[in-house]
């Protein structure tokens, strides 16, 4: 079985085609579970499968994450997955994909850089109190998509120079929070003084934190540019995997489009013997 290794701001992936294949999401879940884990196998963040498309789109495409459960969208994931579509002929320059959260538009900038259009933001809530941790935490949720895609959005002071390891039971208490029935990706974010942004993102199905999670940089510059602390034009923001840039586009008072733009960059192909 083929497959390519793909990574967008250190968010990394594996993508088989599954159009010939034909796997069941059972068989690709246990795909991930295998496949996934570091040091011991290829080692990514989640597994992408291309499939026919059903919709009218260029293509489809499934996302499992690390531990086996169904990712609704990926935003780095399908950065890589345009690129992907893209170096194999499924689709030209400007593209449309079907995920599970609903249609995803895709454009080629260059060779390694690519922009989407995220799923549409369904719910927003701009101020959320969850108590964790004995601290009453003032998080932000934003939900994107049909199903939507939960996150957390949170401001932590001081996170550039906070270890992740620092900050791990915070995440995992927040991603798991009752209040939230389906769990949440957990976006800590901090503006520095002159205007830069810094984020860390602990995801569900990886349970840790990732380099990078395009959906949570989209859903925190959402909710930033609700709260007048950016303009949401090109908004540059930076994580240890390296800097996504979002631009939120309104109509009147709702958010219509929100942008994503990054690498997407092939690593290497492969093949795992059955």
């Amino acid at each position: 079985m083929k497959f390519t290794k793909m990574q967008g701001a250190g968010n990394d992936f594996i993508i088989i085609d599954n159009r010939d294949w034909a796997f069941s999401v059972s068989a690709l879940s246990d795909l991930a579970k295998t496949l996934c884990p570091r040091r011991i196998a290829v080692g990514a963040d989640g597994l992408m499968a291309v499939v026919p498309p059903q919709h009218g789109g260029d293509f489809g495409m499934v996302f499992i994450n690390a531990d086996g459960s169904i990712g609704e969208m990926c935003g780095n994931g399908a950065r890589c997955i345009c690129r992907y579509g893209y170096e194999k002929g499924l689709a030209g320059a400007s593209m449309v994909v079907e995920t599970t959260a609903g249609k995803v538009a895709g454009q080629r900038l260059s060779e390694a850089e690519y922009r989407i259009r995220l799923n549409d933001v369904t719910k927003l809530e701009l101020h959320m109190p969850l108590l964790a941790e004995g601290n009453l935490w003032d998080t932000a949720y934003v939900e994107l998509g049909q199903p939507g895609l939960p996150h957390l959005v949170v401001e932590y002071p001081g996170l550039r120079e906070t270890a992740p390891e620092a900050l791990k039971s915070l995440g995992a208490a927040l991603r798991s929070h009752p209040s939230l029935p389906k769990g949440a990706n957990v976006n800590f974010y901090e503006i520095k003084e002159d205007g830069s942004i810094f984020e860390r993102t602990f995801e569900r199905g990886v349970e840790d934190f990732t380099y990078a999670c395009g959906t949570g940089t989209g859903s925190v510059v959402a909710v930033l540019t609700e709260l007048g602390l950016v303009s949401g034009t090109h908004t540059a923001v930076s994580m240890a995997g390296g800097t996504l840039v979002v631009d939120v586009i309104k109509e009147g008072r709702r958010i219509k489009d929100l942008y994503l733009s990054g690498p997407a960059v092939m690593v290497y192909e492969g093949e795992r013997e059955e």
